[in-house]
């Protein structure tokens, strides 16, 4: 399996540093708001990488974060903190803030089948970890005090920007448009470690430490989470190509300076989802939630597969249009499911290893999803029995996550109860006398097809029967079939 590694710019073999697991952490949600549908697509594809380890054969102990504690919308002391603007705007604490919009993440989460990581850790639980590590690094000259706040020192390192090239000029911590720069900082890319002082006085959460009430920084939750639960080194980290500067290059400084050695070995970054006006938000335009595409009448798992048919790494434009074409071909694809029958024939064990090699040639470049939905259809079109092709499509659906057994199997129930309700069922007739499950599921789903004129896949699938050497007419409210 080889993997693109944003710190070295390549794709490398992925080599566990451990035999008997993989030990992957993945940034979590900042929990003053809904999740918008851009967060959730770095989280539905660290999720198929987690699951795609898994099918491989690997034990994967995943940890995330949930921020719920000092998150400021720059670096330094300025901006908004997210979680007391969430607090003032619904007019509860923090903690109620952080309680309903956490629930309300993983409901999300449930909705788009992405799996619940193994540890999800609050970051107002790790307090202590935050002080140790902090404690060290100013011990060994790599952080200060300043203004009643401790900094890390990034003039002590031999390399600070990890994951590009830039001027430093251009990624100045705190120095954008709008923000001011921190007085108290020795350099212009230091950050803090720990707030004593801070223009927010009524913050909500503070502890007790070494150096004054206050409480973490961003940056070093990630750091004492994962040490806390994964030890010294990890194989893979996780996030959105926004978390890479500061917050990744920042955790690697910390980190390596406390530990004195490397830390992670994979780097993986799930590149935006636009819309036509530029980058997602909470902000501008429409907040477009998983709820808010339910409200529209959108399965959040055709945003899924939306999200599948590009390659993580390549930004996403998001459009209604897309959507629609999404929601489209995944019901199209679900109904070609549902058309093959569970019991014709056993499965052929042969055919199963052999499209899950198929599959797995795809996965292991970098986690190519466009051509691991691709192969879903060639499984279709297969010269397999439904049996057989109904297994091979879960084994592969186990790395994908969408559902598609359990909706095929849905719609299949569906159909038989609408045949079974009211006016006159649908008929089909086998001239020879000798029925076929398989090309009868097919004609049924034909006549979905053309009862939701969808002509093009009505037209599809007599096709695909042509093809099979069945030729179909259609009588009222049935067909009558034959072999050619």
């Amino acid at each position: 399996m080889y993997l693109y590694n944003s710190a070295s710019h390549k794709k490398e073999e992925f080599v566990p540093n451990h035999p008997d697991i993989v030990k992957m952490y993945t940034c979590g949600p900042t929990v003053y708001h809904y999740a918008h549908i851009g967060n959730l697509r770095s989280y539905i594809m660290e999720d198929v990488l987690e699951k795609y380890l898994r099918f491989l054969g690997y034990h994967v102990k995943r940890v995330m974060n949930i921020t719920d504690v000092g998150h400021l919308s720059s670096d330094a002391d300025t901006g908004e903190d997210k979680m007391l603007k969430g607090a003032k705007r619904e007019h509860k604490s923090v903690m109620e803030i952080a309680r309903f919009y956490t629930d309300a993440f993983f409901d999300d989460c449930r909705k788009l089948n992405i799996k619940r990581p193994d540890v999800v850790e609050p970051a107002t639980n790790c307090i202590d970890e935050y002080i140790k590590i902090i404690t060290k690094l100013i011990d060994t000259g790599y952080a200060y005090l300043a203004g009643g706040n401790v900094y890390f020192d990034t003039s002590k390192l031999k390399r600070y920007y990890i994951f590009n090239d830039h001027n430093e000029e251009d990624l100045a911590v705190g120095v954008r448009e709008g923000v001011e720069e921190d007085a108290n900082k020795r350099n212009k890319n230091d950050f803090v470690l720990w707030f004593t002082k801070s223009k927010f006085e009524d913050q909500a959460l503070k502890w007790d430490s070494p150096w004054g009430v206050g409480y973490p920084g961003w940056h070093i939750e990630c750091s004492g989470i994962s040490m806390k639960h994964l030890g010294e080194d990890l194989d893979i980290h996780c996030g959105g190509v926004d978390n890479m500067f500061p917050h990744h290059t920042n955790e690697i400084a910390q980190s390596e300076s406390y530990l004195g050695h490397k830390w992670t070995n994979y780097w993986v970054h799930v590149a935006h989802l636009n819309t036509a006006d530029g980058k997602m938000s909470k902000s501008k335009g429409e907040f477009l939630t998983v709820s808010l595409l339910e409200e529209k009448g959108y399965d959040p798992i055709a945003y899924r597969f939306f999200c599948l048919q590009s390659h993580y790494r390549k930004s996403l434009v998001f459009t209604w249009e897309h959507l629609d074409n999404a929601q489209k071909a995944f019901e199209k694809l679900i109904a070609r499911i549902a058309a093959l029958a569970p019991d014709d024939g056993a499965v052929d064990e042969a055919a199963l290893a052999q499209y899950r090699e198929k599959f797995v040639a795809q996965m292991d470049n970098d986690l190519n999803t466009p051509n691991g939905v691709t192969a879903l259809y060639d499984v279709l079109k297969a010269p397999a029995n439904g049996a057989t092709k109904r297994a091979i499509l879960a084994a592969l659906d186990a790395v994908l996550g969408l559902r598609l057994l359990e909706k095929a199997d849905a719609l299949r129930e569906k159909n038989a109860k609408a045949a079974a309700s009211g006016g006159a069922a649908f008929t089909i007739v086998a001239e020879d006398g000798v029925g076929d499950a398989a090309v009868e599921a097919l004609i049924r789903a034909r006549a979905e097809a053309k009862r939701a004129k969808d002509f093009a896949e009505a037209d599809r699938i007599r096709d695909e029967l042509k093809a099979q050497g069945v030729e179909l007419t259609d009588i009222p409210n049935g067909a009558k079939w034959k072999r050619g």
